[in-house]
């Protein structure tokens, strides 16, 4: 099996019983080995008072793209550790998009880098999450 088909087998599982990505709205736009892209439309049930997207959804969002990345290698990972910079409101109605990619790995640890961009180009915001390798696998592959 190529690393492509590994992560698009890892991530066809992980999507099958994602029900909060699903729920939100995301789409699962491309993924690779240490890369994935996720988007969504803002809705008003997803606008704060402000009348701009609430930072959790961003965060939500950013996050399902670092989880498709770091999981990629059909090895169950976890984060360990996020951060969230919001550099610019995402706005109602457009299309927001994360893109995940790893920065690095060793054993069971990973870093890995998102950006929210607005439909525009713009970055919305920087996200770090920081994984960790545990047991098992997203779907059955023999490991020799």
């Amino acid at each position: 099996m190529t690393p492509q088909e590994r992560a698009e087998r890892s991530a066809q599982a992980m999507w099958d019983k994602d029900a909060a990505s699903k729920w939100l709205g995301m789409t699962l736009d491309t993924i690779g080995p240490g890369t994935a892209t996720l988007s969504f439309q803002v809705q008003d049930h997803h606008l704060n008072g402000h009348r701009i997207c609430h930072g959790g959804y961003i965060f939500t969002l950013a996050d399902s793209a670092f989880a498709f990345a770091c999981n990629s290698y059909n090895r169950v990972t976890v984060a360990q550790e996020n951060s969230i910079t919001f550099l610019s409101p995402g706005q109602p109605g457009e299309r927001l998009t994360a893109q995940a990619a790893e920065v690095g790995r060793a054993g069971r640890s990973g870093v890995y880098d998102v950006r929210v961009t607005g439909a525009d180009g713009r970055t919305v915001a920087m996200f770090r999450g920081l994984s960790r390798t545990i047991k098992g696998q997203n779907f059955e592959e023999d490991e020799t």
